[in-house]
């Protein structure tokens, strides 16, 4: 990662295009690539740089709303949740139409348990059509709305969250799952099939427990024998202590 060098070099002049917009321009910049730093250094896990480069950009401005949000993801990993929801709320406050907050608050939310609270989060961040990841708001909606126990809400936000991501493998998995659970075994199978299809041309994508019981489910209903065996011996070879695999053991035992 390029380390971004702030420094002013001070001539003795002033030239006439030294205009108060420049300068604002100027320092939104700066907040900016601070809160770049910053992120990136939380996603390494350094938190102490993280922490350094936000109060910097606070001390630009403290209103930020976009340093505001960063450093309540530095408070929630130091273990300090009270000061992340302030910091939160605070750039909410100081800038509602900043998505991102938004979606760091719903899942902090989300992760807190407070599913409902997350879900309006989620909602208002989901109506931003301008913003980049939106596909993955989606898809946070969707889980969302699953743990409220709303398999329909939760279907539209995974079917949004596809087509957003052109059929990213986890969105058409959720999706695929919601399908079977709601006995929409048609439309399951097609997302299913697109996910397999996926991971067959990608080396890098694996099956997961979860994407291996769906898939058994989906063949079961339609007695493809063969697939069923297929996948069910993958899950008992690939992940013998997995949930899912316990779930195929007592479904079979129970039709015995």
């Amino acid at each position: 990662m390029a380390l971004l060098l702030f420094g002013l070099m001070l001539s003795g002049c002033v030239t006439t295009t030294d205009s108060r917009f420049s300068r604002e321009a100027d320092r939104d910049k700066a907040v900016s690539n601070y809160v770049q730093l910053a992120t990136a250094y939380i996603g390494q896990g350094n938190l102490d740089r993280a922490r350094h480069h936000l109060e910097r950009a606070l001390e630009i401005s403290p209103d930020s709303a976009e340093a505001q949000a960063a450093m309540g993801l530095v408070y929630n990993a130091e273990g300090d949740p009270g000061l992340a929801e302030q910091s939160f709320k605070r750039a909410i406050s100081e800038d509602d139409r900043y998505t991102r907050a938004r979606v760091y608050y719903g899942a902090f939310l989300y992760s807190n348990s407070r599913y409902s609270e997350a879900r309006d989060q989620f909602s208002v961040a989901s109506r931003d059509t301008g913003y980049r990841e939106r596909g993955a708001v989606f898809y946070n909606l969707g889980m969302t709305e699953e743990r409220l126990g709303d398999r329909e809400a939760a279907e539209a936000a995974y079917r949004r969250a596809v087509e957003l991501t052109r059929g990213e493998a986890r969105t058409l998995l959720s999706l695929s799952r919601v399908l079977v659970e709601m006995e929409d075994y048609p439309a399951a199978s097609r997302y299913y099939s697109r996910l397999q299809t996926m991971i067959q041309r990608n080396t890098r994508l694996t099956h997961s427990p979860e994407s291996l019981f769906t898939g058994i489910r989906i063949a079961r209903h339609y007695k493809d024998r063969d697939q069923e065996v297929s996948l069910a011996l993958l899950l008992r070879n690939e992940y013998p202590d997995s949930a899912e695999y316990q779930q195929y053991k007592v479904l079979i035992a129970n039709e015995r």
